[in-house]
């Protein structure tokens, strides 16, 4: 399914997990996304970031604004296909490497509790800071530190655009890594650092309600996510006829 020229895959949570467990089973590089409204929005006026958006093996719609706008059948998010992955991973006896999340301590503790599920967690980096974003070498140390740990899993948590820009980079460099997965704050809530919204408001599309009355400087983002996101749908979507 196309949505402001992002690809995104209509797949339910069951049928992400059958076809990631395929992925795994082979030996080639996989990458997966989890577009929401927010990052279709960033997309649709950054071409490149669209074009890596669009490299996917996996675009998970993650958001209930997609379905808001579309004929997808389920959200499918983050937050709930990383402890799903870590479980296949463990099945498969994997090895798993985190960079990304909040700060260190965010990240270690993602990583105890993906230790403590029975996961072989291998690194985990809070990765660069945004001091050094622009500095290469400290890209390029990262990529060389993971590249050593070995993993066969990637979850990749600096927030979009900056995640899957890492991962189109330096996925080349990574040969045995099987999957890659951008998965934005979704290690904040593996390690504690921030809780879901209970079950039924997710079920009921509301997780975005949730956050915002946890954390209220998010108002920008979720209006641009419950607001401007379906409007420029419509919008596009007038224009067209």
């Amino acid at each position: 399914m196309n949505i402001l020229g992002v690809k995104v895959d209509a797949v339910t949570k069951a049928e992400a997990i059958v076809k990631i467990a395929g992925f795994l089973d082979e030996q080639k590089q996989r990458f997966i996304t989890t577009p929401n409204p927010e990052i279709i929005l960033y997309a649709r006026k950054h071409p490149k970031y669209r074009e890596i958006l669009n490299k996917a093996d996996l675009s998970l719609p993650d958001g209930a604004g997609l379905l808001l706008v579309s004929h997808l059948k389920e959200r499918v998010s983050g937050a709930d296909m990383v402890p799903a992955i870590a479980k296949l991973a463990r099945e498969k006896n994997l090895r798993i490497a985190l960079l990304g999340g909040l700060d260190q301590v965010t990240i270690d503790k993602a990583a105890a509790a993906m230790r403590a599920w029975g996961n072989s967690v291998v690194y985990a980096s809070h990765g660069v800071p945004k001091t050094e974003w622009n500095n290469e070498q400290f890209h390029d140390r990262i990529a060389n530190e993971l590249h050593a740990t070995e993993p066969e899993v990637v979850f990749v948590a600096l927030g979009h655009p900056k995640q899957e820009q890492w991962i189109d980079k330096y996925r080349a460099s990574l040969p045995v890594v099987r999957l890659f997965m951008g998965c934005g704050g979704a290690l904040e809530f593996v390690g504690g650092a921030a809780k879901r919204a209970p079950v039924f408001m997710r079920r009921a599309g509301l997780e975005w309600l949730w956050r915002l009355i946890r954390e209220p400087k998010r108002i920008k983002r979720i209006l641009n996510a419950v607001i401007v996101f379906p409007l420029t749908v419509a919008y596009a979507r007038f224009r067209k006829k």
